[in-house]
């Protein structure tokens, strides 16, 4: 194992080793490229905590197959981004050199750009070595359609989708007449600002933009300044897609200057947001997400329920449903491949079929259906909207991390409602 890569530690051992079956027999592995230290640590150890549970499932039924009568377990291994492109791509070639075949990586567009780029010139540089790339979270809409690549598949629904939810509950918000656009200075932030100014000129035309900012991300201490200025210009919403501690600082920034309005978040449901808020954000914090823990339907509470035994520290309480279909639908590519090709019998799959089967993948988890879209790698699948509120309120069950608050959905859009064109062409090996 190179010096880049980090095996798994106390509680994640379990994954490195998964009974007697992961002792015996050579895994499969999934090289995790993430920001695992720094300001977004936290956010990058969540995504870890949900691929082990996720692979902790597979491997509890035995593993992947093979090859007939040949399972092998999935084992997650770590390599820390540090949130740096170039860091990302030292970490890509770690695992490369590790044997590594299947790379995920999410949180972060400009880092996920990367990977895409270097893992295209791999591949047609070393076709005996191909590697395939499974986006959980970078959902920049350029990664599936200017720049789509037969390697890449998201998991996620990209911004414009995630926005279009957003503004499907905003657009009936009578009491929202004028907003403000803030956002981290990069390639998703960017994008989220560029899709809010036109959507809400097809939604809402009747709304006025009244600010409009991008920050450095993951800099900013102190955001008093920002929301100041929010304060200032009479904003009556704020439109954001920040994530990790630049939301957290935000939201608490807000709270400490007693900024009344609404947040129209993108992840303000989680890590921090809440809790930051408390009261003051009951009835006006927004998110969207694939799922919420307090989503109808008793599948969904269950697999919540069960989350919450595996991880009962309530730091550690941000599950992504998307994240556990994401797994699935690897195991059933690999298993569709083998049983195809048979060109999968190793630790490390050949990405080439794995990826031909991964196009057709159809997988359900505690209600929720996620299908890919062959034509860019789009995974499509529900997304709801859900409002902030005390927990014990109507349709509120569950809290987020122990903060005594949680979410309640508003609405669900079913996968055809938020399915949305693209304009990759595609370039098959």
């Amino acid at each position: 194992m190179s010096t880049g890569a980090a095996l798994l530690t106390g509680w994640a051992s379990a994954v490195a080793a998964q009974g007697g079956a992961a002792r015996a027999v050579a895994p499969v592995r999934l090289a995790l490229i993430e920001t695992l230290s720094g300001p977004m640590g936290n956010a990058g150890e969540a995504v870890f905590r949900n691929l082990v549970w996720a692979a902790e499932r597979v491997n509890a039924r035995g593993g992947v197959e093979v090859a007939p009568g040949v399972r092998r377990p999935l084992q997650i291994v770590r390599y820390d981004s540090k949130g740096q492109p170039q860091e990302a791509l030292s970490a890509l070639q770690s695992a490369l050199d590790d044997g590594i075949t299947l790379v995920a990586q999410g949180n972060s567009s400009a880092v996920a750009a990367a990977l895409i780029e270097a893992i295209n010139r791999h591949n047609e540089r070393e076709p005996q070595r191909q590697a395939l790339f499974l986006n959980y979270s970078a959902v920049d809409p350029v990664l599936t359609n200017e720049r789509c690549s037969f390697w890449h598949f998201r998991f996620d629904a990209h911004a414009d989708m995630r926005m279009a939810a957003l503004m499907s509950v905003l657009k009936d918000d009578a009491s929202v007449r004028s907003v403000y656009l803030i956002g981290q200075d990069y390639s998703f932030g960017q994008a989220v600002l560029r899709e809010a100014k036109r959507q809400l000129a097809v939604q809402r035309p009747d709304v006025r933009i009244v600010g409009e900012e991008l920050h450095p991300m993951a800099r900013i201490k102190d955001f008093i300044p920002y929301v100041t200025k929010i304060k200032a210009s009479g904003a009556q919403a704020v439109i954001t897609g920040n994530w990790g501690n630049d939301l957290t600082l935000l939201v608490r920034a807000a709270r400490d200057l007693g900024y009344e309005g609404k947040f129209y978040t993108f992840y303000g449901n989680a890590l921090g947001a809440p809790a930051a808020i408390g009261d003051a954000g009951i009835g006006k914090v927004i998110a969207v997400a694939d799922w919420f823990p307090n989503a109808p339907g008793a599948e969904s509470r269950r697999f919540y329920e069960s989350f919450r035994e595996r991880f009962p520290n309530p730091a550690d309480d941000y599950v992504h449903l998307r994240m556990q279909l994401m797994i699935e639908a690897l195991a059933q590519a690999i298993e569709r491949a083998a049983r195809v090709s048979g060109a999968v019998g190793t630790a490390q799959p050949a990405a080439l079929p794995v990826a031909r089967a991964l196009e057709q993948a159809d997988v359900t988890l505690a209600g929720q259906r996620l299908r890919m879209r062959a034509d860019d790698h789009q995974a499509q699948q529900p997304l709801m909207v859900a409002i902030m509120d005390r927990q014990g309120a109507p349709g509120v069950p569950f809290d987020v991390e122990g903060s005594g608050y949680g979410f309640r959905v508003l609405k669900r859009l079913e996968a055809d409602a938020a399915e949305q064109p693209h304009t990759c062409r595609m370039v098959r090996p």
